[in-house]
């Protein structure tokens, strides 16, 4: 049952209750202290039905429209698929409300140019979800970087791989973009914000290794790619991704400078290993980015509240989710063309 608390709050509604809805729905259900989770918005009614059974709200809407007719609500949490956010976020702009949106930001940069300026045109704060920046190691590697603490910045090395077999619509890369957009967006978004520096170039390559039944009916799919990339500042940032790796979910990033290096995150799920009578050491390796960046997730939400009381600018801008998109729709076209793309290019 909902408890309508009386406190001054930022009242927000979730917009979007599928799995990755519900895990900021749980970080907004008592874990940020300036906000509360009034109303939930999911057309299908199964997955609202569910989400609410789990957090009860005061409002519940399968059309996002009547959200944008409740003065109580200050903000959304947008999560719904990504074809529909464009439309979502400019009619919470235009209704006065706050924005966070999930990555990806738009269908395409179009899209995402006028999401930021409806946002700028009514006020509102706008944040991108790139949990990843408000992770504790891998804002501790920005710290590291920006005291100079390696010296001058020469390389950056990203790496996701994500264990699960993809779904269907994910095999037709025109819809999901494959690794690159599935599960490197993340890398490209930390790439630059360590590089401080937007990119010059992009080549990519990929290839189809652990779906080879799908290969006929799929000729443009692959799992495992590799980014390379030059920044406008010099630094060399390189990429590595790949689906349905199996053995668990592995996020790593190392920074090069000319005096050191940085690495942040690791593969393994705690500081425990065993070693048995066989002589082999054993660990629990990271099942998946809900565990890896839960804490994350609760900083990002309590960021984005502070930036709506504190009137500050979003510490993740559409600017930067704007960019994230370019280097994804970029780097699949550097794939499927088999070249290097600058990115200026038309």
């Amino acid at each position: 049952m909902y408890k309508e608390n009386t406190s001054k709050k930022i009242r927000v509604c979730l917009i979007g209750c599928g799995r990755a809805g519900m895990i900021h729905a749980r970080s907004y259900a008592g874990h940020v202290r300036d906000a509360e989770l009034i109303a939930m918005c999911d057309p299908m009614e199964e997955n609202l039905k569910a989400a609410t059974e789990e957090i009860p709200v005061k409002y519940c809407y399968t059309d996002y429209r009547e959200v944008m007719k409740n003065p109580e609500i200050d903000a959304v949490i947008v999560v719904t698929p990504t074809q529909f956010h464009h439309d979502v976020v400019i009619a919470a702009a235009k209704a006065g409300k706050h924005v966070f949106c999930e990555k990806p930001m738009a269908n395409d940069e179009q899209e995402c140019d006028r999401m930021i300026e409806a946002c700028k045109e009514n006020g509102v704060k706008l944040q991108l979800g790139f949990m990843r920046r408000f992770d504790k190691n891998f804002r501790r590697g920005k710290e590291l970087i920006d005291q100079g603490k390696v010296g001058n910045v020469t390389m950056i090395k990203s790496n996701t791989y994500g264990p699960s077999e993809p779904k269907e619509w994910m095999y037709d890369v025109r819809r999901s973009y494959g690794p690159i957009g599935e599960v490197n967006s993340h890398d490209f978004d930390t790439l630059r914000w360590y590089a401080g520096s937007e990119v010059k170039w992009i080549h990519a390559v990929g290839n189809n290794f652990r779906s080879p039944e799908k290969a006929e009916q799929y000729p443009e799919y692959y799992d495992t790619c590799s980014v390379l990339m030059e920044f406008e500042n010099g630094v060399i940032g390189t990429i590595t991704g790949a689906q349905y790796v199996r053995y668990g979910y592995d996020s790593r990033t190392e920074i090069l400078g000319t005096e050191g290096i940085v690495k942040v995150g690791s593969q393994k799920a705690n500081e425990v290993e065993m070693v048995t009578s066989d002589k082999e050491i054993r660990m629990d390796s990271m099942d998946s980015w809900r565990t890896l960046f839960q804490d994350a997730y609760v900083a990002e939400a309590k960021a984005f509240i502070a930036s709506i009381l504190n009137d500050t600018e979003p510490e993740v801008t559409g600017h930067d989710g704007k960019m994230a998109l370019t280097l994804v729709n970029h780097g699949l076209r550097s794939i499927l063309e088999k070249r290097p793309i600058t990115i200026d290019e038309v």
